[in-house]
């Protein structure tokens, strides 16, 4: 583990600190970073953690002024700017690529929200990149608006090959656009809110003739049953016609689940694609699509407690929401046992493990 290769990874960062400081900002957060990757949630048990490993740190990091207090990971998380943290975040994740379907989605910190107001807490938006189940990025959702956080977060992103998909609320000529400004493509849910184009879209399909075709193979799990079958069918005139970005395809989706011994219920969902994609290629990329709610927000909260965090002056709740996701991509690019949790229990066990987790952050 090299002391410089932590630097130049949070090289975008910026201490917001007096010049006076006791600790380093960079060992301050890659103890955060060091804890969190064996199961640390609180700034006091990143403290807890620094002082029972602290011969094991000094191995990389200098520590002239010893472990930082708890209270000193809190101050530093709540004035640290996040998007320097959330800039480290798309550094890691590009190096790995960017291809295949990545996924926004938004998440609320159901902790993290200001004295009184519980029901508004702080609410992310997410990317999620599904082929190396790595998060991309994230934004804060300004006054809880996620069409103007992911709009924000699209623009920052080089999408040149990827495949975005994003459900309904997403559905928008400037999302759209702002992903094929990126150099991207996009699959995009669509509903009845949408009007006439939605209309136009199930007319289209329900009226197709020999539309193109792919079947799902049947699936049991959790004592349902389910099957999907796609349908696509070319759409060159509705770009024009309803004034929304580079419509190459429309889709449905048809699916049929029943738990057993009862009759299936049957629900049709519908998508707009700028790529003129195979039935099969959507039934994948629909598929994909719930990687971030599986793979990412499920884990978020289940093995690192996102929803219980109550970190919530300043800029804590976002920053703490990055080294999480840094973390998670640590674990995600690093060999080992299939599991993220029985990853983050090796870490929290074997000293070499963890090294070498934090060896493949670059």
């Amino acid at each position: 583990m090299s002391r410089e290769k932590l630097r130049r990874l949070f090289r975008p960062l910026k201490d917001p600190r007096a010049g006076n400081t006791r600790h380093d900002l960079l060992e301050i957060l890659v103890i955060a970073l060091a804890a969190t990757l064996a199961g640390a949630k609180t700034c006091t048990e990143f403290e807890f953690f620094g002082k029972g490993r602290e011969q094991l740190l000094r191995k990389f990091l200098e520590l002239g002024h010893g472990i930082p207090s708890h209270d000193t990971f809190s101050n530093v998380f709540r004035v640290l700017d996040p998007k320097g943290l959330e800039a480290v975040l798309r550094k890691f994740s590009k190096s790995f690529g960017v291809k295949g379907v990545v996924s926004i989605d938004g998440k609320a910190l159901r902790g993290a929200f200001t004295r009184g107001r519980r029901a508004t807490p702080l609410h992310m938006v997410n990317v999620w990149a599904a082929g190396t189940r790595m998060a991309l990025a994230q934004r804060k959702a300004p006054n809880r608006n996620e069409i103007a956080g992911a709009l924000e977060v699209l623009a920052l992103l080089d999408l040149d090959g990827a495949l975005v998909t994003a459900d309904a609320l997403h559905c928008r000529p400037d999302t759209a656009q702002a992903i094929r400004d990126r150099k991207g493509h996009y699959v995009l849910a669509i509903k009845s809110n949408r009007g006439r184009l939605f209309k136009a879209v199930k007319a289209l399909l329900d009226t197709a003739r020999k539309p193109a075709r792919a079947s799902q193979r049947r699936t049991s799990a959790h004592g349902r049953i389910e099957r999907r079958q796609a349908i696509v069918v070319p759409a060159p005139d509705l770009a024009k016609q309803y004034s929304f970005p580079a419509i190459a395809v429309v889709g449905r989706i048809d699916s049929w689940r029943a738990k057993a011994g009862k009759t299936a219920k049957h629900t049709a969902r519908y998508f707009l694609a700028s790529r003129r994609l195979s039935a099969k290629k959507l039934l994948e990329a629909v598929r994909a699509h719930w990687g971030i709610e599986n793979n990412l927000h499920w884990v978020l909260d289940v093995l690192f407690d996102e929803d219980a965090c109550r970190s919530r002056k300043g800029h804590a709740a976002e920053n703490l929401a990055a080294i999480r996701k840094l973390a998670l991509n640590a674990l995600q690019a690093t060999p080992g046992p299939t599991r993220t949790s029985h990853k983050m229990l090796q870490a929290r066990w074997n000293n070499d493990f963890l090294l070498s987790v934090l060896a493949h952050m670059r």
